[in-house]
């Protein structure tokens, strides 16, 4: 079934999940891109990783791509798995709420599914299934996959994801800090009940966020704010927040991505992402800053693509 020699190779963007008031809800396609290629070989599995967490992760099945590899599969009634040689390089951080897992799997799902047989190849849908159930909601997964601004929910039927494009003028800007908060930790810290007054405002903010992404970037700032998440998660990143509020203080719709700690301001065009890197210039310096925190500052892009993925034909055998 699997031809030896067969070659996969995949570039997928990085995200942010909740984007300010869409908890669980929102994501949003990051131009910061792990690559990746699988090839099939006669046995075992081989690996070259490099880049951002690549001495930590392991080099055995339990290797978060080889797992995903292996769903895939099996949603396609496939249970052997081929020898594979997996090469990585990682630029998404790890444990910073930008989405690694999220990369991670659906560059798996597609590798494998690119390497299965026409006729065995699950569709559009069902790549989403796979992979919003081995990280548990779709908000990350979707938008690596789709690019821009995707809304997802679940109901009878699964997962359900329906990606917009954003306004060019929404600029992204991430301050990342040295330290990681496992997103297990931030959700522990959600309480079971919110007050309906806040649940009301998180409501109205959503709908207008939708709309400042896609025509009306200037209300970025009222758009991006939140209360059903980033307050109860503060005292699990104290700097984090700090800057998110010294940045909205400043006027830049500032908020923590996805689970934290990074920071992402949505910049209204050019001059508010200079305007955001001089603040951060000036709030958290080169070098370790207070706390003993260093940061690095990148001005990234919207992917409106999601994952890209080439495929190469069986090697010729010499």
């Amino acid at each position: 079934m699997f031809e030896i020699g067969q070659r996969v190779e995949l570039s997928v963007p990085g995200s942010t999940g909740n984007v300010g008031p869409g908890y669980d809800s929102l994501g949003l396609a990051l131009g910061h891109y792990d690559d990746l290629a699988v090839t099939v070989t006669e046995a075992g599995l081989e690996f070259e990783l490099h880049g951002e967490g690549s001495q930590a992760v392991p080099r055995t099945a339990e290797h978060l791509v080889v797992r995903a590899m292996r769903a895939a599969f099996r949603a396609a009634g496939v249970e052997h798995l081929p020898g594979l040689r997996l090469e990585a390089t990682n630029r998404i951080p790890h444990g910073r709420g930008m989405g690694s897992s999220a990369s991670a799997v659906v560059a798996g799902v597609l590798a494998a599914n690119a390497l299965l047989p026409a006729g065995r190849a699950l569709d559009d849908r069902q790549l989403l299934q796979v992979a919003a159930a081995m990280e548990g909601h779709p908000d990350n997964v979707a938008p690596s996959l789709y690019g821009g601004l995707v809304i997802s929910w679940s109901g009878p039927e699964g997962y359900r994801s329906a990606p917009v494009t954003v306004h060019e003028d929404v600029m992204p800007v991430v301050a990342i800090p040295d330290y990681e908060v496992p997103t297990r930790l931030a959700r522990s810290l959600l309480p079971a009940t919110v007050p309906h007054h806040d649940a009301s405002v998180n409501a109205g903010r959503t709908a207008l966020l939708v709309e400042a992404l896609t025509r009306r970037p200037e209300l970025l700032l009222p758009a991006t704010e939140d209360r059903l998440h980033q307050p109860y998660r503060a005292s699990a990143m104290p700097p984090s927040a700090r800057l998110m509020a010294d940045l909205r203080e400043r006027g830049l719709p500032a908020m923590i991505s996805g689970a934290g700690p990074t920071v992402l301001v949505l910049a209204a065009g050019a001059a508010q992402a200079e305007a955001t890197e001089g603040a951060l210039a000036e709030l958290v310096p080169a070098g370790a800053g207070a706390a003993g925190v260093s940061w690095r500052v990148l001005r990234l892009r919207v992917d409106g693509q999601g994952a890209k993925l080439e495929k190469h034909p069986q090697k010729i055998q010499g």
